[in-house]
This record gives C-alpha cells, sequence and structure tokens, in this order.
C-alpha cells in the first residue's frame, strides 16, 4: 500500500503555488535539495512522474491529483486546528508559555473571482470572510475560472460554468445582466443609425483581456442578425484592452471604445449621463455560479454561506 508523506505533499504543493524548486525550498525553510529529494520519493512512491521540471516547473496531470490532494488535507487541519483552539506553536491558544505566534492558525482558501464580480457584488463576503480565514483571491474570467479548480490550484471560484468540476460542487448563486454601452458622444459619433453590422465593423471596442469573450459573442450576434443566418459574415471592428474592472468602466465612459457592462457597475454613471446603453435588446445574462471543492471543511462551507448571502443582496434569487 502506497504511505503518502505529508511533508512529501506539502513540498509538491509548494512548487506548484511558487513556481520553482527554490521558491518552494524559501517557503518551506529547507534547501532545494531538500525539495527534490521529497519529489523524487514520492514519485517513486505513486511510480509516476509529478513535475516537469524547468522554470516554471510544470505538474503533470498526477502531481495536479495530489496537490488538490494535499490541499484538501491542509485546509481540513487547519479548521480541526482553529476547532480545537491548537496554536500554531503546537499549544492551546491563550497558553501563557505560548509566544506571539500560537493563535490558531487561519484556514487558507485559494479562490476565484471574476473582476466584474468582485467589483460589484463578492467583495462584502471576502471582508466577511477574512475574519476568519486567509483568503487569496485569483482574478480569472469566469469561463476560464474552472481550470484552476481543475488543477488544484483553487478550492473554489465563482464561475458562469453550470458543470461542475469533477471533485466538485456547482451551485448557482444568480445572473448578472451585462448590456453594450458607451459614452453618449461615442454612441453619437459612431452610431447615429443605431447599432448597425457597417457601423459596428468601425467603432473601436473595448476588452478586458484577450480571454474576455462578451463583446464578441455580442458582435456574433450582430453579424447573425446583418446576415438573416447562423453564418453571418465577421463583424471585425478595431480593439484596445483595458485588464482592471473599474478603469475599463471608465474608458468607456472617456469615449476609448464601446463595452459589455454589467448594470450593476453601470447603473450610477448611466443615471448620470455618462454612459448610454445602445442596444439594450440584446442584453446578455451572465450566471454566476459557486463551484468549490467536495470536502468537508468548516471553513470553506462558511465561506460558500457569506458568498451565497452577498449575492442574494445584489443579484436577488437565483
Amino acid at each position: 500500500m502506497v504511505d503518502l508523506q505529508p511533508d512529501q505533499l506539502r513540498t509538491l504543493a509548494a512548487i506548484a503555488a511558487e513556481g520553482t524548486f527554490e521558491a518552494a525550498a524559501h517557503r518551506l525553510g529547507v534547501t532545494p535539495s531538500a525539495v527534490s529529494q521529497r519529489v523524487r520519493a514520492l514519485e517513486s512512491a505513486v511510480g509516476q512522474v509529478l513535475v516537469r521540471r524547468g522554470k516554471p516547473a510544470e505538474l503533470t496531470p498526477p502531481g495536479e491529483v495530489l496537490v488538490r490532494h494535499a490541499r484538501h488535507l491542509a485546509l481540513q487541519q487547519a479548521d480541526v486546528l482553529a476547532e480545537l483552539g491548537i496554536g500554531a506553536a503546537g499549544r492551546p491558544a491563550g497558553d501563557p508559555a505560548a509566544d506571539d505566534g500560537s493563535a490558531a492558525p487561519l484556514p487558507e482558501i485559494t479562490l476565484v473571482v471574476s473582476g466584474d464580480a468582485m467589483t460589484t457584488w463578492a467583495l462584502p463576503a471576502l471582508v466577511e470572510a477574512s475574519a476568519w480565514a486567509r483568503l487569496e483571491v485569483l482574478r480569472e474570467d469566469e469561463e476560464h475560472s474552472v481550470g484552476l479548480l481543475r488543477d488544484g490550484t483553487a478550492v473554489a471560484a465563482v464561475s458562469s460554468v453550470a458543470d461542475a468540476v469533477p471533485g466538485c460542487r456547482s451551485t448557482l448563486l444568480g445572473q448578472m445582466r451585462y448590456r453594450p454601452m458607451a459614452s453618449p458622444a461615442f454612441a453619437a459619433r459612431w452610431f447615429p443609425d443605431g447599432p448597425t453590422a457597417a457601423a459596428l465593423s468601425r467603432a473601436p471596442v473595448l476588452a478586458f483581456d484577450r480571454k474576455d469573450d462578451l463583446q464578441e459573442r455580442y458582435l456574433r450576434l450582430r453579424a447573425q442578425c446583418a446576415a438573416g443566418t447562423a453564418a453571418g459574415t465577421a463583424i471585425d471592428p478595431p480593439r484596445h484592452y483595458v485588464p482592471a474592472s473599474n478603469e475599463f468602466r471608465r474608458a468607456i465612459e472617456l469615449g476609448m471604445g464601446w463595452g459589455m457592462l454589467p448594470d450593476l457597475q453601470s447603473a450610477r454613471a448611466e443615471r448620470a449621463g455618462r454612459l448610454v446603453g445602445f442596444d439594450d435588446a440584446r442584453a446578455m445574462d451572465v450566471p454566476q455560479h459557486w463551484q468549490q471543492w467536495r470536502l468537508h471543511s468548516t471553513s470553506l462551507d462558511r465561506l460558500a454561506a457569506a458568498v451565497a448571502r452577498a449575492a442574494r443582496a445584489a443579484l436577488g434569487a437565483p
């Protein structure tokens, strides 16, 4: 029977988090040689290559499985120690013999949240959870966040993908409505006759980054409508990329281009006359799902409950 050693699993998880053997060694307080020895021992125990050596080091699929397991164990151990009130120094919290670092360690949770969700509704839940967990929040587009769940980088994600990643469960939180928005001056200049295919081909468009396909989905829909078929001529306007949620909205207000904005983010500027929706009939509803690993973890379940409350308050009932 294979006996997976905790120190070897922690080492593999540190390599996944830090990207190199040297950085993992610094994180663990050991030598790079010790890191290499632990990885070789773990690979020998399971009979499979777990890490492709390089800079950065890359996990193989079996390595990803073991990293998920390592992070499961770490989260569950932190939950147990917190419940028992056992401090980082191995003594009960509050023991006079304990040093200042002996408070019960907070569970570490890595999760993925899109920039739009963070800006509009998710942050209050994370602030609440920060009182009882150490959070690492990764920004990733909704559809790409599941990859970080799959490879074990994150234990939870807000995602537009409904199908649960293997080993996870998925819960619908609600929907965010997006509309194509522009400044009044931009709309008057580029869309005097409305957002026709010809006008959209010339008008600059903004995207968050090259993974952001909301604008492309809208343009494909307009192309299909213009052609009257499902295979319309592609609309290919000039593109700008602004990879920060508030700055993305502000760039649209300033006339840099048009873009898809969630109502939760655009409402105030629209009321103030800084933004206009120029094709409200083709709004897009983007579902928000909470995906998390299937494991018994008090802290992860508390985070899920906080996220669900924040979503209900901002998005309404799913």
